[in-house]
């Protein structure tokens, strides 16, 4: 049944890579595009017949990722994504405003007009993966958008806990991502660009909030709403 129902995106294995860290990894890459959904189960046996390897290095891979808080373990021993509520919701996008405010923050300093350029091709990158709906795409590019930015600081620090909020709201960044067509009006990283090129810290976090709460994947409060059932209020 799993086989059939989910598609793991590819991942590159370089020598030095073990295949524990491999597994771990490529499901790290399926959470954070958002290919497993919310409350159903994981299997390591599926999982194993998917990557045609034995059920061991799996289960550790499961077990790491679950230590991130990206699954969840139950009592019975199933393996799932942890079901969104709304106060999960703002409380995970309350620590990644915190978070990456932070990085942008410390980061500045450090940002070249070469970088800057860099982004706005990322950003654009993002706009036609908005108009030719290609979602995974879409994901990716504005993890890396992100990503581009805060490690231009060679001392971060920061990089691995925002990376762990993404993972945990990367299976709810997925059914977001399927509104964003409809409710793509306001593009918060064209503020950020203009910030980053006038090296204005003050508008570089109003900028960076407003991208984060304003929805993952650029959704309002009213589409959050449907998704989520309840309304989330910041």
């Amino acid at each position: 049944m799993l086989k059939n129902a989910i598609i793991l995106p590819e991942l590159t294995r370089t020598d030095d890579m073990t295949v524990q860290e491999y597994i771990y990894l490529r499901l790290r890459k399926s959470i954070l595009l958002g290919r497993f959904e919310p409350g159903n189960p994981i299997t390591i046996r599926g999982i194993a017949e998917i990557l045609d390897t034995s059920p061991t290095p799996v289960r550790e891979a499961l077990r790491r990722l679950s230590t991130e808080h990206a699954l969840k373990m139950l009592p019975n021993r199933r393996i799932v994504v942890p079901q969104m509520t709304p106060e999960r919701f703002k409380e995970l996008i309350l620590l990644r405003v915190t978070l990456e405010e932070h990085a942008a923050r410390t980061t500045l300093p450090f940002v070249s007009n070469r970088l800057v350029d860099q982004l706005a091709a990322l950003d654009e990158r993002i706009d036609q993966a908005v108009i030719h709906t290609e979602r995974d795409i879409l994901i990716t590019m504005n993890q890396e958008f992100h990503r581009s930015l805060y490690t231009a600081n060679p001392d971060q620090v920061v990089m691995p806990m925002i990376e762990s909020i993404w993972l945990q709201l990367g299976p709810f960044t997925r059914i977001a991502s399927r509104h964003v067509e409809e409710l793509y009006v306001v593009d918060h990283h064209k503020e950020i660009l203009a910030a980053l090129r006038s090296r204005d810290e003050a508008a570089l976090i109003t900028a960076i909030a407003a991208d984060i709460k304003s929805a993952v994947g650029h959704l309002h409060a009213d589409a959050l709403e449907r998704i989520l059932g309840n309304p989330v209020l910041f």
